[in-house]
């Protein structure tokens, strides 16, 4: 909330405080998308992000609909984050999943693998925090399919221990044979390499980085959104 743009000791009024020196993000942005949205009666617009930019995307949303900027939520076509924590608990779920049904707002999370920042804050009887919108999943093939919610909610159950393992080894060798099963776009560099050594003890660290999201978008079946449409 913070990093959107939330106010000390005001939380979110309408307008930001003319006496601030600087603009903040959530009040920057409104201002450009009406700007240009009134330049084409047309035009609609997506949100999207991927780890603490996913949690902004759905913030987003939930901001506009807390002001009721319902101009603008009728022309939000829909939010598609990728490796995006939870952002609140069961009600907020319950109010957010509301306005995306009044506005008919798509609302698609791309989870990668064992990525863990999906899988936080944890969804349980102390944090309470809870996922919301339609769950894409993506294996380490590229194989996706939607979800209720990814694999391993909370990340740390040991039963997944071995298969997270088995899962670094493989993403280890597929680094150096891409190149040539899928094409030279697709060659990872050394510092991703590096990092896929490191999963070989914590899968969580390579499965968030942004190239696995770009590759299971690029590679990944488009007949799991037609699927969900259907």
């Amino acid at each position: 909330m913070k990093a959107l743009g939330l106010q000390k000791n005001q939380g979110w009024p309408r307008e930001q405080a003319a006496d601030k020196k600087q603009e903040v993000a959530y009040y920057v942005i409104r201002k450009i998308l009406k700007q240009l949205l009134q330049k084409n009666e047309k035009a609609k617009f997506i949100i999207t992000g991927h780890s603490l930019g996913g949690a902004l995307a759905i913030l987003f949303l939930a901001i506009m609909a807390f002001h009721q900027e319902t101009w603008l939520l009728e022309r939000l076509e829909g939010i598609y984050t990728f490796g995006q924590p939870r952002v609140g608990d069961e009600n907020f779920g319950e109010f957010l999943k509301e306005e995306l049904r009044k506005y008919n707002i798509d609302y698609y999370r791309l989870v990668y693998c064992f990525d863990m920042v999906p899988r936080l804050p944890l969804d349980d009887s102390t944090f309470l925090f809870k996922h919301f919108g339609t769950c894409v999943y993506y294996n380490s093939f590229y194989q996706g399919k939607i979800l209720a919610e990814e694999p391993d909610k909370n990340y740390f159950s040991l039963r997944w221990l071995i298969p997270k393992i088995i899962n670094a080894i493989w993403e280890l060798i597929r680094s150096f044979i891409i190149s040539y099963t899928r094409g030279a776009d697709y060659e990872e560099g050394g510092l991703l390499r590096l990092l896929r050594v490191i999963g070989l003890l914590t899968a969580a660290l390579p499965a968030h980085c942004p190239q696995d999201y770009v590759n299971a978008t690029r590679l990944g079946p488009s007949e799991v959104y037609l699927s969900e449409l259907s």
